[in-house]
C-alpha cells in the first residue's frame, strides 16, 4: 500500500541547533520527516540499520518505491549531522552513501524479479540453468566513493541469451534480452524516478555500450565482442572501477568470475601502455571545454571543486592514468578508491611518498566542500556558491573562522593537484623537456616527414640502418600515427646524435631494439612521452653489448628508466618480497593467480630488478661487489618465494611448511653472482614422514620447472646440481643425515677433496634456523677436519693444473682468469688457506669471500707482510676487468703488460702458498 504525503510529519519539531541546520535542504528534511528520522537507528548510517529503517517504514504501509525515497532522506539527514557537527570522516559519508545504493538496487532487483517471474517465468540458459542479472556499478559507486547527491552510473549485463520459462499456466515466454530489459525499467522506476518524496539516485545508463543508443541490459557475450572490437580507451578508465553491486545474491559468486575475465584484459594491457596518454588528454580536453562554455558568460560557475583545474577530477585522472598504463603488470595497483591506490602508487614508486599524502589531503578537501555545496539544496552541483553567507557556512563547517583563510587552503590544494596532473601529462606545468621536445600533447609542431624526407635528415651510418624500413613489412603495416610516432623518435634521436649527446652505435642499436617491438606501438608511446627514457634507453644500448641484448630480450624492462630514484637505491628485499606479495594478494582476489601468470610475474619482477642493477653499474653508481650482492640477494630471494609458492600449489604436499633447505655453491655461495650466471644449489630435507623422499623429489622437480622454463617472458635462472652427493648419478633431493655422511667421511660413500673445495664457498639460502644451525655445524666440521697438508697441496695443485688445461690462453695474451697468476689462482690458494688452516685459525672458516679471506690470511701470519692484501687488491681488479669485458661481451684476455702488477701479485700469493711458481703454458 502506497502512503501519502500527509501521512508523514507536517515539521511540528523544531530541528536542533548547530551548523547542519543552516543547510536548506536539512531545514526542508525536518520540516518533512521529523517525526520519522528516529526510525534509523543512532550511528553512521549502514546497509543493517538502512535495512531495519526500510522494514519499519514497510511496516507503515509504504511500498518498495516510496520507503526507499524517505529511507533516503533520513539517511540524508543523519549524513548531513554528522558532517557539519560532528566533522564525520569522508570514509563514513562516502561509505554511507554507496551502501544506501547498493541497498536500493538489492531491493529493486528482487522486486523486478518477483513481477517478470510472475508474468513470464524465470530467464533460463541454453542448458535450462537460470541466467543472473548483474548491476554493474561504475565510477564512483564502484569505488564505493559516492558523494551526497551522486548519481549513479550503471550497466545491465545478464549472463546468457535465452528464453524464460513461462508462467504457472505455461504462457508469457519472452527472450532474456527483452526480460532483462524490462527488469532495468522497474529498477529504474524504483530508484530513479521523481516523486512526491524526490529520487533514491539519479540514474545514468550511458557507459552501457554504445551509449544511450545501446540496449538497456547486454549479455556478456555481446559485452565481450564490444569491448574487444569497439571499446574506446576513455572507456578503459569508466570500466577500471567497475564491479557487481546488485544483486546481493550474486556478488562473489563464481559465475562474476566470468564477467572480471572480460573487463580485466580490457581495461589493463599486458604490457605498458603509454598509448592512454592521448585517450585521457582528449577527454580532460573536452570536460575542460566543456566547462568552459557553461561558465562562459557565468563567470561564477568556474568555481568548479569538481571539473575546474586543480579539482577533484585532475586527482582521479592522476591516480586512473597510472593504474591503467602500469595495472597490467603491477596487479597490486588496481584498487578502486582513490586515496587506496594513491598509496599502492607511492608503494610502487610511481609516485613519491610526499605526493601521494598531498594529493590525499587535497582529495578529502575537496570531497568535503564538495558535500557541503550539496548539502546547501541538494543540487547536483560542485561550484561554490556565490552568496557571502553560503560561502562563510562553508568555511565555518570545514574548521575556519572566515572566507579568507578557507579560500587560501582551498587554492593551495587546486594549485598542488593542477601541477601534478600538468606535469604527469606534460601540460603547463614542470614540463619534461629534453632537446628533442617535451612528453606534451604534440611537442613537435610539424608533422613528421615521410620516409624518404627523414633519410635526408640522418647521418651516414644512422641513415644506411633506417633505409632498411624502406622494405620492412612490420614498418610499412605500422597504422599512420604509430608511424608517425617511429618517425618523431628517430628524429629526436638524430638530433641527439648532432649533439654529442649519444653516440652512432647507440642510435643504430635503438633501431634493433624497436623494429621487433612495433606491433607494441606503446613502448613507442613511451619513448615519446619520455624523453628522458629515451634518453637514458639509448646510453644504456650505446654502453655495452651485454645490456642491449638484454634490452631486446626483456624490453618491458625500460618502464624502470621512468622513475627518479632508479640510479640512487639499491636492492632491498624485503620491499621485493613485499611488493610481490601484494601483486600476488592482488591477482589471488580476481581468481587469476594460475600457474603461468605466476611464473611471468616472478620473471618480470626479476628482469625488472637486474635490470636496476644494471644500470647502476652501466652509470657506475655501484662497485662490482656491489652489483654481485644485489644480484646475489635477488638471487636468494626469488629462490625463497618460488620453494614458497611451489609448494603451496603443490598436490601431495604433507604439512603446511616444508622441512627442507637450499644449499648455495660457487658464484649463490659466495655472493659473486654475475649477469646471467647460474645457480649451483644442492637441495636437503630433514623430514622423517615415510612419504618425505617422494614428496620433497616431486617437490624439486616442480621448483626447477619453475626457476627454469621459458615462458614468453622468458626464464628466471639455470640449475646446476652437480655439486650434490654423488654428482649427476645421486639424488636431485637428499636427506640432510645423508648430505652429513657424506660431507663428514662418513661411510664408504663419501665427498672428494674438490667437493671439499666447494664447500668452502657454500651457504645456507634457505631452510628454518633450525636446519640452518645444523648445516652451519656440518660445514666449519668439513673444512676445519684434520688434513694432510702436503696431500692436500698436492692435490689442489692437480686439480689447478686440470682446469687450466680445459681452458688454454692465447700465446703472449693473459686472461684475467685462467691465466697463471689470473683469478682461478687466487681462488685455488684461498681454498687451501681454508682447508689446511682453518682448524687452528678460526678467522677462516666463515663464508666472506676472497678478498676478505685474503686480508685475515696475511693478518694471522699465513702470508707474508703484504702478499694478502696485494692480492686481495689484485683480485678484485681482475674481477673488475672480467666483469667489464663480459659486459661488452669482448674476451677476458688482454696483451702485457697490462695488468702485471696484478698478475705479479696473484703469482706471489701461489708462490707464499705452494712453494712454487703455477705451470706456464707453453710458448
Amino acid at each position: 500500500m502506497s502512503t501519502s504525503s500527509s501521512e508523514f510529519s507536517d515539521g511540528s519539531t523544531a530541528a536542533p541547533a548547530g551548523l547542519a541546520e543552516y543547510s536548506r535542504f536539512f531545514q526542508r528534511l525536518h520540516r518533512r520527516y521529523a517525526q520519522d528520522l528516529a526510525l534509523l537507528p543512532a550511528g553512521a548510517p549502514h546497509k543493517g540499520t538502512m535495512a531495519q529503517a526500510f522494514a519499519a517504514l514497510q511496516a507503515r504501509g509504504c511500498d518498495t518505491a516510496i520507503a526507499l525515497r524517505v529511507l533516503r532522506q533520513l539517511v540524508m539527514e543523519r549524513l548531513i549531522r554528522l558532517d557539519c557537527d560532528a566533522q564525520a570522516p569522508l570514509a563514513d559519508i562516502t561509505r554511507a552513501v554507496t551502501e544506501l545504493a547498493e541497498f536500493a538496487l538489492d531491493q529493486s532487483c528482487l522486486q523486478a524479479r518477483r513481477e517478470l517471474d510472475n508474468r513470464h517465468g524465470a530467464p533460463l540458459g541454453p542448458d535450462g540453468q537460470p541466467v543472473p542479472l548483474w548491476v554493474i556499478g561504475m565510477g564512483k559507486l564502484g569505488a564505493r566513493e559516492l558523494n551526497v547527491s551522486s548519481d549513479i552510473d550503471l550497466i545491465y549485463v545478464y549472463a546468457q541469451d535465452g528464453e524464460t520459462a513461462g508462467n504457472a499456466e505455461g504462457r508469457g515466454r519472452i527472450s532474456n534480452h527483452e526480460y532483462f530489459a524490462h527488469a532495468v525499467k522497474i529498477i529504474y522506476s524504483l530508484v530513479g524516478d521523481t516523486t512526491e518524496h524526490g529520487f533514491v539516485f539519479r540514474v545514468d545508463l550511458a557507459l552501457r555500450p554504445h551509449g544511450n543508443s545501446g540496449p538497456a541490459a547486454v549479455s556478456l557475450a555481446a559485452l565481450e565482442d564490444y569491448l574487444q572490437v569497439q571499446g574506446r580507451e576513455w572507456e578503459r578508465f569508466a570500466w577500471l572501477k567497475s564491479r557487481v553491486v546488485a544483486p546481493n545474491s550474486c556478488i562473489g559468486s563464481a559465475e562474476v568470475l566470468a564477467l572480471r575475465s572480460v573487463v580485466l584484459p580490457f581495461v589493463f594491457r599486458r604490457y605498458l601502455d603509454y598509448s592512454v596518454f592521448d585517450a585521457l588528454r582528449t577527454l580532460h580536453r573536452q570536460i575542460r571545454e566543456h566547462a568552459s562554455r557553461r561558465s562562459a558568460g557565468h563567470p561564477e560557475r568556474a568555481n568548479d571543486v569538481k571539473l575546474s583545474r586543480g579539482g577533484i577530477r585532475e586527482i582521479e585522472f592522476t591516480v586512473q592514468l597510472l593504474q591503467v598504463v602500469r595495472g597490467g603488470q603491477f596487479p597490486e595497483l588496481r584498487r578502486r578508491p582513490t586515496l587506496d591506490a594513491l598509496q599502492r602508487l607511492a608503494q610502487a614508486g610511481l609516485m613519491p611518498q610526499g605526493t601521494a599524502d598531498a594529493l590525499a589531503r587535497a582529495y578529502v578537501f575537496l570531497r568535503r566542500v564538495e558535500h557541503r555545496i550539496q548539502y546547501l539544496d541538494d543540487q547536483q552541483t560542485h561550484v561554490l556558491p556565490t552568496r557571502g553567507d553560503d560561502l562563510a557556512w562553508i568555511a565555518r563547517t570545514m574548521g575556519h573562522g572566515d572566507c579568507c583563510g578557507f579560500l587560501h587552503e582551498l587554492d593551495a590544494h587546486r594549485e598542488l593537484v593542477a601541477q601534478e596532473f600538468d606535469t604527469l601529462l606534460g601540460g603547463n606545468g614542470k614540463k619534461e623537456c629534453n632537446g628533442g621536445g617535451c612528453g606534451g600533447p604534440r611537442a613537435v609542431a610539424a608533422p613528421p616527414p615521410e620516409l624518404e624526407g627523414l633519410l635526408e635528415q640522418l647521418p651516414a651510418g644512422f641513415r644506411e640502418r633506417v633505409a632498411e624500413w624502406r622494405t620492412h613489412p612490420r614498418v610499412t603495416a605500422l597504422r599512420d600515427e604509430a608511424r608517425a610516432r617511429l618517425f618523431r623518435l628517430v628524429q629526436r634521436t638524430a638530433q641527439w646524435l648532432g649533439e654529442g649527446r649519444v653516440t652512432g652505435e647507440a642510435a643504430v642499436r635503438l633501431v634493433n631494439w624497436l623494429e621487433p617491438l612495433l606491433r607494441r606501438e606503446s613502448y613507442l608511446a613511451l619513448l615519446l612521452e619520455r624523453p628522458s627514457v629515451h634518453e637514458q634507453l639509448l646510453h644504456l644500448l650505446g654502453a655495452a653489448r651485454w645490456p642491449a641484448r638484454y634490452l631486446v630480450q626483456h624490453p618491458g624492462v625500460i618502464d624502470e628508466l621512468v622513475g627518479d630514484t632508479l640510479l640512487a637505491e639499491r636492492f632491498v628485499v624485503a620491499d621485493f618480497e613485499r611488493e610481490l606479495a601484494l601483486r600476488l594478494a592482488s591477482l589471488q582476489s580476481t581468481g587469476e593467480d594460475d600457474d603461468e601468470t605466476l611464473l611471468n610475474l616472478l620473471r618480470r619482477a626479476q628482469h625488472a630488478e637486474t635490470f636496476r642493477t644494471l644500470a647502476r653499474d652501466v652509470e657506475h653508481r655501484i662497485t662490482v661487489e656491489q652489483v654481485a650482492d644485489d644480484l646475489s640477494a635477488l638471487a636468494d630471494s626469488v629462490l625463497r618465494i618460488s620453494a614458497q609458492w611451489c609448494w603451496s600449489r603443490l598436490k601431495n604436499r604433507h604439512r603446511e611448511t616444508p622441512q627442507f633447505a637450499i644449499i648455495g655453491y660457487g658464484k649463490l655461495g659466495g655472493k659473486e653472482l654475475g649477469y646471467g650466471s647460474d645457480l649451483d644449489i644442492v637441495f636437503v630435507f630433514d623430514d622423517d614422514d615415510e612419504r618425505a623422499p617422494e614428496i620433497y623429489a616431486a617437490f624439486v622437480r616442480k621448483l626447477i620447472n619453475w626457476l627454469t622454463v621459458k615462458t614468453g617472458e622468458g626464464d628466471l635462472y639455470e640449475i646446476d646440481t652437480a655439486l650434490r652427493p654423488n654428482g649427476n648419478s645421486g639424488l636431485l633431493v637428499t636427506s640432510f643425515n645423508a648430505y652429513a655422511a657424506y660431507q663428514q667421511q662418513r661411510g664408504s660413500n663419501t665427498a672428494w677433496t674438490w667437493e671439499h673445495q666447494a664447500m668452502t664457498r657454500a651457504r645456507f639460502v634457505l631452510g628454518s634456523a633450525a636446519l640452518q644451525a645444523r648445516f652451519d655445524a656440518v660445514r666449519e666440521a668439513v673444512v676445519t677436519s684434520p688434513r694432510d697438508p702436503v696431500a692436500l697441496k698436492a692435490e689442489i695443485v692437480t686439480m689447478r693444473e686440470r682446469v687450466r688445461s680445459a681452458h688454454r690462453t692465447r700465446d703472449g695474451q693473459f686472461d684475467v682468469k685462467h691465466s697463471p697468476g689470473g683469478m682461478v689462482d687466487a681462488e685455488f690458494a684461498v681454498q687451501y688457506l681454508v682447508l689446511a688452516h682453518s682448524a687452528r685459525h678460526p678467522e677462516l672458516v666463515g663464508n666472506v669471500g676472497n678478498i676478505a679471506l685474503l686480508q685475515r690470511a696475511e693478518q694471522v701470519g699465513l702470508l707474508p707482510a703484504g702478499v694478502g692484501h696485494a692480492a686481495a687488491d689484485a683480485y678484485r681488479e681482475l674481477r673488475r676487468v672480467q666483469h667489464r669485458a663480459r659486459l661488452d661481451e669482448v674476451p677476458t684476455e688482454v696483451t702485457p703488460p697490462a695488468l702485471q702488477a696484478e698478475q705479479s701479485a696473484v703469482l706471489a700469493l701461489w708462490h707464499a702458498v705452494f712453494g712454487e711458481a703455477p705451470i706456464l703454458p707453453a710458448v
